[in-house]
């Protein structure tokens, strides 16, 4: 499994709009489409990418980096992270989201916070497993995780 990041650019956008999670995510994260519009709006920090496997479209994630950030625990966010219903169940988002990793990592960053709902249980799962730990905060009705390097 060949996992790549590339950035969301005009020429990828709408193949990645046309991905979307199960029904009952949708509660969990904003559309393709949304997180794009919102990453034109934070374009000094927000960086999406499009995830590949083996040449194919699988999944968005979005990433936070504010490097000018007064608290240096809390420049380095991963913002979005989906994988396409009809893959999920394959390994394709813990795959990706060891890429994921590495690429905050190779970028500079000394730790990942995200945030979501206690009741995304799988979502959580995956995390947990690949070292995120609670913070005991909340962004809002979420609970924020970290992975410290």
């Amino acid at each position: 499994m060949n996992i790549e990041l590339k950035k969301l650019t005009e020429e990828n956008k709408q193949e990645c709009f046309a991905l979307k999670v199960a029904a009952e995510q949708a509660q969990y994260i904003a559309t393709n489409e949304e997180s794009w519009n919102a990453a034109l709006e934070n374009a000094d920090v927000a960086r999406p990418f499009a995830i590949y496997c083996d040449g194919e479209m699988v999944g968005f994630t979005m990433f936070a980096f504010d490097e000018e950030y007064e608290d240096p625990d809390d420049r380095y966010w991963l913002w979005r992270f989906m994988i396409d219903e009809a893959l999920q169940g394959k390994g394709y988002g813990t795959a990706a989201l060891q890429v994921i990793i590495k690429y905050f990592k190779d970028n500079g960053a000394n730790n990942i916070r995200l945030s979501t709902k206690e009741t995304n249980t799988n979502a959580l799962a995956m995390y947990r497993k690949a070292g995120f730990r609670d913070t005991g905060e909340m962004n809002d009705e979420e609970i924020v995780l970290k992975l410290d390097f």
